[in-house]
């Protein structure tokens, strides 16, 4: 119901967004919130600047969301004039927008998950992603965990596969980020500090084989709370963007 309204608030209809064209769409939104709205993350249901528009909506951090729906509200003042104070639905609307706001600034702060990305054309790859995200928008990290782990079993394959390393099939996740972290290392391409701590991180991905079989919806099991959760869940993605930054920085994938 809340986008339904931010649909007809900035003229959403048809795929637009107010006035913009794709280019000032891009540049407002660089200028004015520092984010890059063509990235391909915000492409996954759509690439016109509504489909763009409503994905940033669901998927980044409420302090981010509501900054960017403060902004659009000045620019549409701006754009079209002064409103009618006296009209009963001109106030009904504003009252509504910034109750949606301030419930925005107030809410829930839910997990990042910019660092869980389709990284190859794949449908199951697509809708795990999709998955993971539904999980974390309705607060539910504890459904997240057993995603997040397949998530890591695929990304970490990719990355052994881009390098020409070889895993098989069984190899549990801590093996496969340990082959991954052994070829850092051979490279020479990360400083000390970071490699110590990428070494760590091996036994973190032993320990997160059994929460995802013992304590998460995997199997019949005794789910970890949702505070814990929410911390293993962090911590994990920490390292995924790590991860993603140096893959891009250094080979550009």
């Amino acid at each position: 119901m809340d986008i339904r309204f931010l649909d007809d608030i900035f003229e959403m209809q048809a795929g637009y967004v107010l006035d913009f064209s794709d280019r000032s769409f891009a540049e407002y939104f660089d200028y004015e919130l520092s984010i890059d709205i063509d990235d391909k993350r915000y492409f996954r249901n759509g690439s016109s600047k509504a489909k763009r528009f409503r994905t940033f909506l669901t998927i980044e951090d409420d302090r981010t969301v509501a900054k960017a729906l403060r902004s659009l509200w000045d620019y549409r003042d701006a754009i079209r004039g002064p409103f009618d104070e006296k009209n009963p639905q001109v106030i009904r609307n504003r009252e509504r927008f910034f109750d949606l706001v301030h419930s925005i600034e107030g809410g829930v702060d839910l997990p990042r998950t910019d660092a869980i990305e389709k990284f190859t054309d794949n449908e199951t790859l697509e809708e795990l992603v999709a998955a993971i995200e539904r999980d974390i928008q309705a607060n539910k990290p504890q459904a997240a965990l057993d995603r997040l782990h397949t998530y890591c079993m695929k990304k970490f394959a990719h990355l052994l596969k881009q390098r020409g390393l070889e895993f098989g099939k069984d190899d549990p996740l801590h093996s496969r980020a340990g082959k991954y972290i052994k070829a850092i290392e051979a490279d020479g391409a990360v400083r000390d500090i970071s490699l110590r701590i990428m070494k760590s991180s091996i036994s973190i991905f032993d320990q997160f084989n059994s929460i995802r079989n013992n304590e998460s919806f995997a199997h019949d099991n005794e789910i970890v709370d949702r505070q814990e959760a929410r911390f293993i869940f962090d911590s994990i993605v920490s390292i995924l963007r790590f991860l993603k930054g140096f893959e891009a920085n250094k080979f550009g994938v």
